[in-house]
């Protein structure tokens, strides 16, 4: 399980459980916040906490897009699932994304998104009030590395890949990601309800959505 920008790993402590309670080993981990720290490093951490275990899916959240399928490039991996997540292009660096993907032009134009920059309104808003302070207690720093450095791979790695879209992201709205998805993995989406922090607002719908991934890949542990 693959944090965004500022997360770590309790953001998933929540699906953990009912992942566990199915009989599945979850491992997550807190990425470097170094500013020397790159998209290596971030891969280097996650297979460090991967261990030897295989059966592997591995989920990556926001800007977890960019370092989740450099994991599935290098280690063994039976399904990627991305939650409202970044694509890189070949050799997009991360920092040109949003003007590959004309994200300001098309999200400016969503009436209902609004332009408010209060992490309640954008990330949190339908996570209970609780859950959201604690997490933004919890908020460690985005990845600092060198965000201008391209991403190395020529190609998606070839892993079955599945992207969920979150019906309520105020950040990355469905408008938006749908056809992102479409114009650079070539699949369709998957549609969740829930804003952007979904694994805090419906961690149960969340789990019950991997698991049933799990089972289509024959991964049961």
């Amino acid at each position: 399980m693959i944090h965004g920008g500022g997360g770590g790993a309790w953001d998933w402590h929540l699906v953990a459980e009912p992942l566990r309670a199915h009989g599945h080993d979850v491992v997550a981990m807190d990425l470097p916040t170094d500013v020397s720290a790159d998209l290596s490093d971030y891969v280097d951490a996650v297979e460090d906490a991967i261990a030897d275990r295989t059966d592997l899916i591995v989920v990556g959240h926001s800007f977890g897009g960019f370092t989740a399928p450099l994991v599935c490039d290098r280690v063994p991996v039976d399904l990627l699932v991305l939650l409202t997540a970044m694509i890189p292009a070949p050799g997009e660096p991360p920092d040109e994304w949003w003007t590959g993907t004309n994200y300001r032009e098309v999200v400016s134009s969503l009436e209902r998104v609004g332009d408010s920059d209060d992490p309640m309104d954008v990330y949190y808003h339908d996570v209970p009030r609780e859950l959201a302070e604690e997490s933004l207690r919890r908020e460690r720093a985005h990845p600092g590395g060198p965000l201008d450095k391209p991403w190395p791979l020529d190609a998606w790695p070839s892993v079955p890949t599945k992207f969920l879209v979150c019906c309520d992201d105020r950040l990355f709205p469905p408008e938006f990601m749908l056809r992102v998805v479409r114009d650079r993995l070539g699949i369709v989406a998957d549609e969740i309800e829930g804003g952007h922090c979904v694994y805090l607002s419906r961690p149960k719908e969340l789990a019950e959505r991997l698991i049933a991934y799990a089972a289509e890949v024959g991964t049961s542990g």
